[in-house]
Formats: C-alpha cells, structure tokens, sequence
C-alpha cells in the first residue's frame, strides 16, 4: 500500500512556505532547510489527512487554514531549545553587575523595582531562572522587587510554560540551594516532576508575540530584555529592526542580554558592549 505521506515537499511548495514565514515571521529558511521542514511538517500532514505538501500549502493558505492551521505550522516550524541557567555567565553578570548597576539608579527612588523581559521564553526556563535570580536580590536589596514579561510566538511552548511543571532531569543546572527555595516536589513519589513556587510563578506573565510585530504589547521602561539564540534566524534587515524596538523599549541604563552566537557588530545601533552577547542603553545625563 502506498504511503500517502512518503511524498516530498516540492521545490515550488518549499518557496511558497519559506517566503511566507520569512515574511511574516521573520525566519529565514534557505533551501539547505527543505529537509528540516519537510520533516517538522510530515507529522502535520497525517494528523490532518492531508494526501500531499500540496494539499496541505493550499488549506494552509486558505481563510480557514490560515485560522486553524497555522498556529500548529509556526509551532512546528521553531525551535524551542532551552534549558535553566543557560549561559550561566550571563546570570552571573545580572546577579554582580546589572542588578545593582540597575538599583543604583534608582538611588531617589523610595520602593526600586525592575521590570525584565524574556522575549523568546520558550517552555519558560528562562524566565524562571531570571525570576530566581531576582528574587534572590530582592531578599538582600531592601524595597527592592521585580516583574517579568515572557513572550514567544508558539501558543504551544506558552501553554507548557504558564503551569511551571518540569521533569526533573530539566533541573540539574539549577544549584541546589535554588532548587530547595524555589522548586516544590510532586506529593506522588512516581511522578518524576517538580513545579516552580508560586511566589515566583505569580512573579511571571506569559504572552503570545511575534517579534516581527510593527509595535510590542510590553511597555516602555524594561529595564532588562533577554533575546538569545533568536536573531541568527532573521536576516540583517529584520535583526536590525527589532533591535531597535528593544532599544525604544529599554529604560536609560537597561540591559539587552543575546545569544552566544549573536552580535550587534554589523548594525549600526546606540547600544554600549559592556561584556560577550551583554549590551546596554546609555543613561540619561
């Protein structure tokens, strides 16, 4: 019997899906990707039946595709590496450097809080390490507090990441002394999993966005953004663009954390270097 799905995505089906994620999205997908989204795609396809990648671009494309289909498309088309910790470096700097560079500034003020943003939080690792990270300097900083925006474009990694469930192989980066803080065990010894506390959960508000948006639904005055491992899809044209949102976004003084394979070199924006991926706005004089 034939497989219906053993088909291969065509050239000309290829270039009608690259063209517009890369357009709306903001992805870039050259043709050495054909394999990788004929592959992401293939599971799409016998979940809905679909005979061909044919069939399946134009309902794609259609009114009630574009409805329906195309969150589940994106959802398959990203990558949603990430783990707790990642580039403990960076945390590092945040914790010694950009916290109380941060509170310093804030010098006049009575209560200083910050508000940080993780701006492709995926299934939410990050932001609950920058939430742990935070809430330790708040134990030492008195009046100090935070608050947290996490975004990403997959509804699917949001709704993963809203509960703060994980299995505990997921924790291993987390120092024990955090894991005992802040992690709370299942009641059933079999269930192999551990949940962030509430105090930190309530701490973080999740949000659907896509960073090729013409404007952001986070407010202006962030002091903090994390974006990693997140411009090297995009060209320069689009990298360009949204670091210059993060820029409008940042307070005088905020910090704009990247990834390990990211660099701001070839743009020409008004963002200091201060360490390797770590940039800053300048203060206010």
């Amino acid at each position: 019997m034939l497989d219906v799905y053993s088909k291969n995505l065509s050239d000309k089906d290829f270039t009608r899906l690259s063209q517009f994620i890369q357009k709306n999205y903001g992805i870039k997908l050259p043709p050495a990707k054909k394999t990788m989204l004929e592959e992401r795609l293939r599971k799409r396809l016998k979940y809905l039946n679909q005979s061909s990648f044919k069939a399946y671009c134009d309902y794609v494309f259609s009114p009630e595709g574009k409805k329906e289909e195309l969150p589940f498309m994106i959802d398959a088309v990203t990558t949603h590496k990430t783990d707790f910790f990642r580039e403990p470096s960076q945390f590092l700097f945040l914790t010694n450097t950009a916290i109380p560079e941060l509170i310093k500034l804030q010098k006049d003020c009575i209560r200083k809080k910050i508000l940080a943003w993780s701006a492709a939080c995926s299934t939410g690792e990050e932001p609950y390490t920058m939430a742990m990270v935070l809430s330790e300097a708040s134990d030492r900083i008195a009046g100090f507090d935070f608050n947290i925006i996490a975004t990403d474009i997959s509804t699917e990694v949001i709704d993963r990441a809203e509960p703060a469930i994980y299995d505990v192989e997921k924790i291993d980066p987390i120092p024990m002394d955090l894991r005992k803080k802040y992690l709370l065990k299942s009641r059933d010894p079999s269930q192999r999993i551990v949940r962030i506390v509430p105090e930190l959960r309530q701490k973080v508000t999740f949000l659907k966005m896509n960073l090729m948006d013409r404007s952001y639904a986070v407010p202006e005055g962030i002091h903090i953004i994390f974006c990693r491992n997140v411009l090297i899809y995009f060209d320069t044209a689009t990298q360009d663009k949204i670091v210059r949102q993060f820029y409008q976004l940042l307070a005088p003084g905020g910090y704009l954390f990247m990834g390990h394979a990211e660099t701001l070199n070839n743009l020409d924006l008004p963002l200091q270097y201060v360490a390797p991926t770590i940039y800053r706005k300048g203060c206010l004089q």
